[in-house]
């Protein structure tokens, strides 16, 4: 089973290998980009998560009514 992964891999990597380098690079993006934007994706959402549970932000109860600054209309002076 491994003999035949290791056989398949060596064809492909010779044929990737043979190519010209502009279609190795045009290859190289169109499937190594996706798969590091997604793992980079993977990768947040983990330490998101990580972080909020053991680090929750503790809960801040709203500013009262008399607390919030007075709201200053365009016309009159500030």
């Amino acid at each position: 089973m491994v003999d035949a992964f290791e056989q398949w891999w060596d064809s492909v990597e010779l044929w990737l290998a043979q190519l010209p380098f502009p279609f190795q690079f045009a290859l190289l993006m169109c499937v190594l980009l996706p798969l590091s934007l997604g793992l980079a994706r993977l990768i947040d959402r983990v330490v998101d998560n990580a972080s909020t549970r053991f680090n929750p932000v503790p809960k801040v109860p709203p500013a009262a009514v008399e607390e919030q600054p007075r709201k200053v209309e365009a016309g009159e002076p500030s």
